[in-house]
């Protein structure tokens, strides 16, 4: 998925929560998994003047990269960081990790060459799936077009979540 996209959707299935408080931490969980892929690029193409084709078929691909993004998608730390946030008393903490998780489980089913190691540092096992969210040879457009209405439902469940707890606020004052 795109990284707006699970910042969205995170929002829309956790901001349940009447606490506005936690809409920040969900949104920034939903975005911190793909930000080391952020950095790479900025480097890649701005600072290593590397042509797209290079970026994406080989520098991607190199241990350093690999292994940042292994460790910002790793579901096994997340879950460390949820269960010391709930030890420690942190409903925020919990919150942040939870959008993580929820980011990488979402990424599981529409990663295909570019899988990332969801379980490391326990296991490099990659889940390849048959689809992708950009790769046309494996139903890319299709899972654009899916990730697009789920993006359209969410915003659409968001707003009125919003409207709900405004209209709440409106009438009780």
């Amino acid at each position: 998925m795109n990284t707006p996209t699970h910042a969205i959707v995170n929002l829309s299935l956790i901001g349940k929560l009447p606490l506005s408080q936690f809409n920040l931490p969900i949104v920034i969980g939903g975005i911190i998994p793909d930000l080391p892929i952020f950095v790479f690029y900025f480097w890649a193409k701005f600072v290593r003047k590397l042509p797209e084709s290079q970026i994406w078929s080989e520098a991607y691909y190199q241990p350093l990269c690999q292994n940042a993004g292994a460790l910002f998608h790793s579901i096994p730390l997340a879950v460390l960081g949820w269960i010391i946030g709930y030890y420690g008393g942190w409903q925020t903490m919990q919150i942040l990790y939870l959008s993580l998780i929820l980011h990488s489980l979402l990424d599981l089913p529409v990663h295909n060459s570019d899988a990332h190691r969801h379980f490391f540092p326990f296991s490099n096992y990659r889940f390849i799936s048959p689809l992708s969210y950009w790769d046309r040879e494996h139903y890319g457009t299709i899972v654009a077009l899916i990730e697009l209405l789920l993006v359209i439902i969410a915003t659409c469940n968001c707003f009125s979540f919003v409207q709900s707890v405004v209209g709440k606020g409106l009438m009780l004052a």
